[in-house]
């Protein structure tokens, strides 16, 4: 009897010496809220001071990345050198959500539908605006122009950061 024993107790700390070997993993936990101590992981600005929707990327390891720009969070997930595990992406669903002040209507940006070129400017100027649907997607482009992508469809040359500089002819 005391040689089963002896395997089972053996086994279990094998088993726990293998465990505390793996890297701690932070599993997605569903989109955060954002408050007045929020800020865009790039530029450290308030989120909640800025118009447009939001997004927010959560990685298996470290602190999830918010942006005040849908823009933002593209240029840096289609990056090839980004090399932390994503767990996941959301962004502001713009068919619930108040332009001016978006809430925590959040949907997973991999399903969303993209509004890209529209005339509405984002915290960042022009943006790409989220919809949790494509009937939502489409009646915006009917106000606001632009063309509805899926996340897939949204390609690095098209994430540029230049905040609206490069566009702005009003300066």
């Amino acid at each position: 009897m005391k040689q089963p024993l002896f395997r089972l107790l053996t086994t279990l700390l094998m088993l726990g010496a293998l465990a505390a070997c793996q890297p701690e993993t932070q599993q997605a936990t569903g989109p955060i809220a954002i408050t007045r101590d929020t800020h865009c992981s790039l530029d450290g600005m308030t989120l909640a001071d800025y118009p447009g929707p939001k997004a927010q990327i959560q990685y298996a390891q470290g602190d999830p990345d918010f942006f005040c720009d849908t823009v933002e969070m593209f240029a840096i997930y289609l990056q090839p050198e980004e090399q932390r595990v994503v767990t996941a992406i959301y962004v502001h669903d713009m068919d619930k959500n108040d332009w001016n002040n978006p809430g925590d209507e959040w949907i997973d940006a991999r399903q969303a539908y993209y509004v890209v070129g529209s005339k509405r400017l984002g915290s960042m100027g022009p943006t790409f605006v989220s919809f949790g649907t494509e009937a939502g997607a489409q009646a915006f482009v009917q106000q606001e122009g632009g063309k509805v992508l899926r996340f897939d469809e949204v390609k690095p040359d098209m994430a540029v950061l230049d905040g609206g500089v490069l566009k702005d002819r009003h300066m």
